[in-house]
Formats: C-alpha cells, sequence, structure tokens
C-alpha cells in the first residue's frame, strides 16, 4: 500500500447526489458516505476533509455533465481536485455490478496508483466562450432541420423554385414570401415553417456578431488574428478553436494535439500482427470538425484570395510564413493521395491532421521559430 501522507478521495458526482469514498494514509479500509450536491457541498467536504485527514488531500471525480463547478469550489476550499477523463478510465472485463459507492472506491484506488487521467478544465471565462460557440453550433443545426421542413414541405405541395441554384439566399426568401395558399391550414403551417426559418437566421447573425466581437478582445485578439492568416480559417473558424482548446500550450508536440482531437489513426497490434484502423475520434468532436472543414479549402492550388489577404495584413512575418507552408504542404498532400486513388474523406481528414501541426506551432509563439 502506498504510505505517501497524502489521502486519496474519490467522488461519484450526480445532479443531486455525491458518493464519497476517502482513502487514508496507513489505512486498508476506503471511508464512504453519500453527500447532498448542493451550493454548501464543497464547503461541507472541504472542512471535513481538512479535519479529518492527517495531511494533503486531493479529490477526484469525472467530467460529465455536471461541469467543473464542484472543482472549482473544492479549490476555493483550499482542496486539490482533479477533473478525470471517463474514456481514458481503467474498467474491470469482469465486473458486472456497478453502483454509485463502487464507482467513487475504484476513483480512488485508481487515484492513489495514479493510473487516472486528468483533463485541462477552461476557466469560467473561456467556459463561457465555448459555450457561446458550442450555441451558434446548435443554432446552425436547427436551421438546417427548419430549412429541411420547410422545402419538404414546399415539395409535397409542388411549389419549386427554379431561379437560381443558389436556395436560401436572398432571391429564394423573397419567392418564399411570394407564396400564398387557398387552405387556411396550409398557410398557418407554411407561416409557422417560414417563421421559424426568419427567427433562427437572425439569431444566428446576432451569435456571430458576438463571437467577432470577443474575437478582437483580449486575450482572444492575437491568437485568433493568428489563425486567421491560415486558408479556410475565418473569424467563426478562429474563435471556436481557440475557445475549444483554449491553451495550446499545455501540448508539447504537435502529435499530442493531434492525438487529443481524435485524428490519429487507431491501432491494435499484437506479436507479428500490426493492424491500423480508421482515426480514433477521441477528444474534442468541436475543434476536429472545424479542422475538417477548413482542410477542405486547402484542396485548391495555393493562392492568396482577396479576403485571405486582408486578414493578412499587419500579422507577423513568421505567422504568414508557416501559414504559406501550410497551403503548399496540404495542396501536395492532396494531390499525391488522390492520385493513388485514396478516397476523398481519407485524404481531408490527412489534411487535417497536418493542419494541425501547423496550427500548433503558430499558437506556441515566436519562440517556436527562435524568433522575437
Amino acid at each position: 500500500m502506498q504510505s505517501d501522507g497524502i489521502t486519496y478521495v474519490g467522488l461519484d458526482v450526480h445532479k443531486r447526489t455525491i458518493a464519497v469514498s476517502v482513502l487514508y494514509p496507513e489505512r486498508t479500509e476506503s471511508l464512504e458516505w453519500q453527500e447532498i450536491n448542493d451550493a454548501t457541498v464543497a464547503r461541507r467536504l472541504a472542512r471535513k476533509l481538512l479535519r479529518e485527514a492527517p495531511g494533503k488531500v486531493v479529490c477526484c471525480y469525472e467530467a460529465g455533465p455536471t461541469g467543473y463547478v464542484l472543482q472549482r469550489r473544492l479549490r476555493s476550499e483550499q482542496v486539490m481536485c482533479l477533473v478525470i477523463a471517463p474514456s481514458r478510465t481503467p474498467v474491470q472485463p469482469g465486473s458486472r455490478v456497478k453502483t454509485d459507492r463502487r464507482d467513487a472506491r475504484k476513483l480512488g484506488l485508481l487515484l492513489r496508483a495514479g493510473l487516472l487521467t486528468e483533463v485541462h478544465p477552461p476557466s469560467e471565462e473561456q467556459e463561457a466562450l465555448r459555450d457561446l460557440c458550442r450555441c451558434r453550433v446548435d443554432v446552425v443545426e436547427d436551421l438546417q432541420r427548419a430549412r429541411h421542413r420547410l422545402g419538404k414541405f414546399l415539395l409535397r405541395r409542388h411549389y419549386l423554385y427554379t431561379q437560381s441554384g443558389n436556395h436560401w439566399g436572398t432571391r429564394h426568401m423573397a419567392w418564399l414570401r411570394t407564396l400564398h395558399f387557398q387552405d387556411p391550414a396550409s398557410q398557418a403551417t407554411f407561416d409557422s415553417y417560414l417563421l421559424a426559418v426568419d427567427q433562427l437566421g437572425e439569431r444566428l447573425v446576432q451569435l456571430e456578431l458576438q463571437l467577432a466581437q470577443f474575437g478582437t478582445q483580449e486575450p482572444y485578439r492575437e491568437p485568433v488574428a493568428w489563425l486567421r492568416c491560415f486558408r479556410g480559417i475565418d473569424t467563426i473558424t478562429a474563435v471556436s478553436l481557440v475557445a475549444e482548446l483554449h491553451d495550446f500550450r499545455r501540448f508539447r508536440s504537435p502529435r499530442e494535439l493531434m492525438s487529443y482531437l481524435g485524428l490519429v489513426p487507431g491501432e491494435h497490434s499484437s506479436g507479428e500482427k500490426e493492424r491500423r484502423s480508421p482515426i480514433t475520434k477521441t477528444g474534442n468532436g468541436h475543434a476536429r470538425r472545424l479542422l475538417v472543414e477548413a482542410s477542405w479549402h486547402n484542396r485548391h492550388r495555393p493562392a492568396l484570395s482577396l479576403p485571405l489577404k486582408k486578414r493578412r495584413l499587419g500579422q507577423p512575418a513568421w505567422v504568414l510564413a508557416i501559414a504559406d507552408r501550410a497551403q503548399e504542404r496540404l495542396w501536395r498532400r492532396w494531390n499525391r493521395m488522390t492520385f493513388r486513388g485514396k478516397p476523398t474523406q481519407k485524404v481531408v481528414v490527412a489534411m487535417a491532421r497536418e493542419l494541425t501541426g501547423y496550427l500548433w506551432a503558430v499558437l506556441q509563439g515566436p519562440e517556436i521559430l527562435g524568433t522575437e
């Protein structure tokens, strides 16, 4: 048994309750009880642990829907608390009994053994901006659903828009507002669908304006401006990447960031057999989606469009050099892999993996190149 004088605490956190398992030094059995998860639980728990523990106290719980509030409150009470990645928690294959008490006990034992993987929680400001970015994604998805509902409603009545191929633009919306139905029920349905499209479109515009405003404020102004120098990355994508990853310097190498984003191939090798599988898709799926979308723009021959030139004005030369190398490298990767007959989706994912390395180099700052 490890006797380092540290008291390890496993917490199984739920909406209403918290199962607590405490492993004191020099003890083989854990002390277990349940707390009510309210606004004062952190203070009660911290006082009890600090009063009864002989030395340092380290708590942990798995990341989940309850967020990071408990961790922040415990740390404000001078109790160290870690948030653990649940996907990296070891699982016993033969275990068929699962309870809150057992989960808390398992977390305490694994924490003492050093077998848990800590996540890097964002600050309250970083989490707020990340939630705003994800709110925009939700509105985009809702807008797409609302447009599909309206489009299929019109298709069932054979109202087809043929004036241009650009749907949901200014001309298409003007055409929609000229439609009228003789049946009152159909007219009410159409009005409801069109109102939903208008409302969601306005919400999307307002959210994008707010995100753009945050992108011009500290501490996001500089990294956002640097990311906008890359082809396929404008303000919304840059702000979203900074908000999702929030501290690029915690990744010691580009490969570590690629692995965190789930862009590296999986592997299941044993003995003489070596098996590769598709990308792991672990980690932050929102950032991975943004990188894949940005990579599609780099399948074309390297060039500087007028909007990209405007975004690059006043930016450091070393950032522009990395962005130019990224364009050339990704275009070559596209040509080489497509010539070999690789599926398009696989090629774009490979490009996103390499783009990640260039973004990591830029957001490490000028010291990565030995310049000031």
